[in-house]
């Protein structure tokens, strides 16, 4: 059984959301201006490609992840979203954030780090293709756990991949293993921004049908038609858990259609913010955008 929906939509949501929406709207304010800080203090590129997935991000932290829950952020390159919300979450200190990226002695590398010092860091990652499959070890791991009775609840791992990733013959293996073992723990977030480092996706290397490949390799997929909108991010995580079967029939998976440099109009489905710093001037700017949409969006709660 497959789930194969192009647009999810008229979803009820529960009341635990609804009531956490202004929450993570907030978070994600925070979260936006500390992820703008520190790559103007650091005067580092990978904004776009942090900024493509921190709702995301946002989302699986403080709504869908369990305690016991881990995440595995395959596109390390992403690192900056990562930290700004484990900054917010009182995992890292305020010490610890003002040291990233270049400064001497450093946690916070342009890449997640290997050395297990961050609480709500998994594995060093960032070169690609590699993420799912760590994610994959973990989530057999928990099954055999649980089967060995040395745990008695279901431990969710979660992985976040880029296009990048799915050019990396790697991946694919994982995804075939993955299914074949029905790792109906695993849940695989696809951030489909369409660029990537060299250029379009569909040019770098053309995935589509995403999707219909996606589900040839029998897993179970949905599509979110805004991943930078925790609505669609709901509705998606919905629909993957409303069957009852699901739980039986293995690993699930989001196609989450983002924008890279989201929410910065000067930055948003422009290549050079793969890797550009921000000056001065473009600093001030996305400050001032997101005030402006921080305050219309709390006229809409109003």
């Amino acid at each position: 059984m497959h789930i194969n929906i192009l647009r999810v939509k008229n979803v009820n949501f529960d009341s635990s959301y609804s009531t956490n929406l202004n929450y993570l709207q907030e978070i994600k304010f925070e979260t936006l201006k500390t992820l703008l800080q520190l790559h103007r203090s650091a005067n580092s590129g990978h904004i776009g490609s942090s900024l493509s997935c921190l709702d995301i991000l946002i989302y699986l932290f403080f709504q869908e992840m369990q305690k016991e829950d881990k995440l595995v952020l395959s596109k390390g390159h992403a690192a900056s979203a990562l930290y700004s919300i484990l900054f917010k979450r009182g995992d890292i200190s305020q010490d610890t954030l003002n040291s990233y990226y270049n400064k001497n002695g450093t946690l916070l590398s342009a890449h997640p780090p290997c050395n297990g010092m961050l609480q709500g860091v998994t594995f060093g990652t960032g070169s690609l293709g590699h993420g799912l499959s760590l994610a994959i070890g973990m989530a057999l791991a928990n099954r055999f756990k649980k089967e060995n009775k040395k745990e008695n609840k279901k431990n969710n791992v979660y992985v976040i991949l880029s296009e990048g990733d799915l050019n990396e013959g790697q991946t694919w293996e994982g995804l075939l293993f993955a299914a074949h073992h029905s790792l109906n723990n695993l849940f695989i977030i696809i951030d489909n921004n369409n660029l990537q480092g060299f250029g379009r996706s569909n040019e770098v290397l053309n995935l589509e049908s995403l999707q219909a490949k996606l589900l040839s390799f029998n897993l179970n997929v949905v599509t979110a038609e805004n991943g930078n909108d925790f609505d669609s991010i709901h509705s998606s995580f919905l629909s993957l858990k409303m069957d009852k079967m699901m739980d039986k029939i293995g690993p699930k998976c989001i196609i989450a259609k983002t924008t890279k440099g989201a929410g910065i109009s000067y930055m948003e489905n422009r290549l050079e913010w793969h890797y550009l710093p921000m000056n001065e001037e473009q600093y001030k700017q996305a400050l001032k955008e997101i005030k402006e949409i921080k305050e219309i969006k709390e006229i809409e709660r109003s």
